[in-house]
């Protein structure tokens, strides 16, 4: 709220609107994709830009980074943790697993700095200046760990003209937001930024359970902030500085008991989203800290940049599993039948994450342009897992090393033709060591201690053709890998390993821009090959976890973007993709549920509990990966009606459609989810010479409920995308 008082109670500080933009035509996007600035239809790479009013609007009813799942071909994001650890896939190619060591094959990178475990990577979303979601391997460029692509924030940055901006939106369930940020000329050559975030919901979801522990939930506080120091003393040096914070007190992911109708994938008759029954403790907190310092040096021919990061996190989250109340072996048990309680909590202590990249970057005008660079990694942290119903308490220890020497060239051939190439090495290190406080209950067959050492050359090559000044042809093959991982021994499996995974894409793209400047379009087809994937298996009988690797993946798809400006007043978008994602490997078996689901995959053991064996292995070759829908489609429209004294009233609706999901290994009539489709609808109120914004909106305004993910050892228990919500909005510009 301060941030907005100063908006409205400072006039003075106001300033005169920028040159007013050619309404007619379409705005410039540009992108830096690799590492340089260019046009985005000068990219031979599927590469999809959200900016501006697109993310103002699918921000406002307050959800974290999940917001911009299907937003643009491809994207899928989802979590089995809330908000502080989201999954994020491209293609259809990402990883399921929920443990806090584990590594995913699209790297997300925030101002220039990799957020490698997989808390980090959900540092809340604001004051952006883009999000780029860049599809395919970029082994070369952006390392390690990106054999699916590259999900890229980059925060607006200072600059030396005083100005900002202020928001606030309020809605349903309590639901408050408040944004802010304020550029700072300084003395000399100094200008700072800072950026604030404030998120919180009411506790909207009624735990009926007598005795309940946790009587309210699904609530959240959310808090995150931004300070940026540019220094730029002369055109040959500038050094951009970055701290960043941020602190959640919330509720983890709502697990559900039984709310899937056994034979089917329909919610049970009755089901009521803000209605639980469980008598466990559901809790979660979260303190994050980082910086970077991004130095740059104007040599004669070339730029040298510096970009140092430091990232540190302090997750805890504590959740009842079984979704419900009692067990069958006690007094009580419900909602339906529960086997028996499962009560854990995952935490991270001393988590330390060091980066450091050189790069050194060709400025010489011509058709040949070069880059080159080392990188090196460093994270060490401790894992703590506790059973609180059976008392137990793991700790594993992990270090994380590698180093990168990397190289790229970009040569125009004339004749419209232009080839861009590069090369990368990489080497990669992990040591893991668990110890706990019962070595009696930890299977330790395969031991407690264990090391990975993985050695990778990755390369792309792209060739593309200029039809005419705004149409480009490009072919594209390219390479990338996600070192080896690591699962610790526990309680229900022993310690596993997968090795490192290898995938060789090809893609052919079109990307153009007609009718004007009115028009942009763009297009890919590809085929990817991933060898020794890594898939981890969950559940089965029990609360297990175990990493396999399965020799082949095969993708093949299309996506695409459209943009349309028929009118001044009028924009439309329409994006899409098909991906066809499955596993290609005849000896590829996982353990399936273990709570009577209706299994579809051929069944290769039965269960046998008078072995202990409480659920069935199944033959998953040729099954679609999880969480990977094979139709994706987004549409957003936008009309603008002017006012006779200059204001202007808008009205924007942007939907999303995604078709059913496997939510396992396997495949489970009851953990298939269903369609999904999500609108969202926004009437605003512009004034004040566009500085200020009143507006009502709405969030998936059908209230369409689908079961989003499951738990599949105990009952048939699910978790649900969120309700329809509504609010006002305000925002300021100063």
């Amino acid at each position: 709220m301060l941030s907005l008082s100063i908006a409205l109670a400072l006039p003075a500080w106001a300033q005169t609107p920028a040159e007013a933009k050619d309404k007619a035509k379409l705005d410039v996007v540009v992108v830096t994709t690799e590492r340089r600035v260019e046009r985005i239809q000068d990219v031979p790479n599927a590469v999809s830009a959200v900016s501006g009013e697109k993310l103002d609007v699918l921000a406002s009813g307050g959800q974290d980074v999940r917001f911009l799942s299907g937003r643009v071909p491809s994207l899928n994001i989802e979590s089995s943790f809330g908000r502080a650890y989201p999954r994020f896939y491209i293609r259809g190619y990402g990883n399921t697993d929920f443990r806090l060591n584990a590594s995913q094959p699209v790297s997300v990178v925030y101002d220039d700095v990799v957020q490698e475990n997989p808390i980090l990577k959900g540092f809340p979303a604001f004051d952006l200046r883009a999000v780029e979601v860049i599809a395919g391997p970029q082994g070369t460029l952006f390392g390690r760990n990106t054999p699916a692509g590259v999900v890229k924030f980059d925060s607006a940055k200072p600059s030396q003209r005083q100005d900002g901006y202020a928001s606030v939106s309020a809605g349903r369930y309590g639901m408050l937001n408040l944004e802010g940020a304020f550029n700072l000329p300084l003395s000399g050559d100094w200008s700072a930024r800072i950026s604030a975030l404030h998120q919180r919901r009411d506790d909207w979801v009624k735990n009926s359970y007598v005795n309940a522990k946790t009587q309210e939930t699904e609530g959240y506080s959310d808090t995150a902030l931004r300070l940026q120091a540019l220094y730029a003393p002369h055109k040959q040096f500038s050094a951009l500085l970055n701290l960043h914070h941020r602190d959640l007190d919330g509720s983890p992911r709502l697990f559900r008991a039984n709310i899937i109708k056994p034979g089917s994938n329909e919610l049970v008759d009755g089901f009521r989203p803000d209605r639980v029954a469980f008598d466990g403790v559901n809790e979660q907190t979260l303190t994050q800290t980082g910086g970077s310092a991004r130095l740059k040096w104007s040599l004669d021919g070339f730029d040298l940049y510096s970009v140092t990061g430091y990232e540190s996190v302090k997750p805890f989250s504590r959740g009842d599993i079984d979704g419900g109340y009692g067990a069958s072996f006690l007094p009580e048990m419900g909602p339906g039948f529960i086997p028996f309680p499962v009560e854990t909590s995952d935490a991270l202590r001393g988590h330390r994450q060091l980066s450091q990249e050189l790069r050194l970057e060709s400025t010489v005008r011509g058709g040949f342009k070069w880059q080159a660079g080392a990188y090196l990694f460093d994270e060490k942290y401790d894992v703590v897992a506790q059973d609180w119903l059976t008392p137990l308490t793991t700790t594993t220890h992990q270090d994380n090393r590698a180093y990168a020497l990397f190289g790229n060239l970009n040569q125009d051939l004339g004749g419209g033709w232009q080839l861009r190439g590069g090369l990368r090495y990489t080497q990669d290190k992990k040591d893991l060591d668990t110890r706990t406080s019962d070595p009696a209950r930890l299977q330790t067959g395969n031991g407690t201690r264990t090391q990975t050492d993985d050695s990778k050359w990755n390369w792309d090559a792209s060739l593309s053709y200029r039809l005419d000044r705004d149409t480009n042809l490009y072919a594209r093959l390219a390479t990338g890998f996600r070192a080896s991982s690591i699962q610790p021994a526990a309680e229900f499996n022993p310690l596993s390993k997968a090795g490192a995974e290898d995938i060789s894409s090809f893609e052919l793209g079109l990307k153009s821009e007609f009718w004007q400047r009115r028009g942009r379009f763009s297009a890919a087809v590809f085929n990817y090959e991933v060898k020794n994937q890594q898939l981890t298996a969950v559940g089965g009988g029990n609360n297990a976890n175990r990493l396999i690797n399965a020799k082949k993946t095969a993708g093949t798809g299309v996506e695409f973007n459209l943009e349309l400006l028929p009118m001044p007043q009028l924009l439309l978008s329409l994006s899409g993709s098909y991906n066809d994602v499955k596993f290609k490997d005849p000896n590829l078996q996982v353990e399936a549920c273990g709570n009577g689901c209706t299994i579809r995959d051929r069944i290769t053991v039965p269960a046998n509990p008078a072995q202990f064996k409480f659920a069935p292995t199944v033959d998953i070759n040729g099954n679609q990966l999880p969480q990977a829908p094979k139709t994706t489609l987004a549409l957003t429209a936008r009309y603008t009606w002017a006012l006779g004294n200059g204001d202007e009233v808008y009205v924007y609706t942007d939907w999303t459609y995604r078709s059913k999901i496997g939510f396992f290994l396997y495949d489970a009539v009851e953990f298939t989810g269903k369609s999904l489709t999500e609108g969202g609808l926004r009437l605003a109120y512009v004034f004040g010479d566009g500085r200020y914004e009143a507006a009502l909106f709405g969030r998936n305004i059908t209230n369409q409920i689908r079961t989003t993910g499951a738990i599949d050892f105990n009952n048939l228990t699910g978790f649900i995308n969120d309700p329809r919500t509504y609010g006002l909005s305000f925002k300021a510009l100063f």
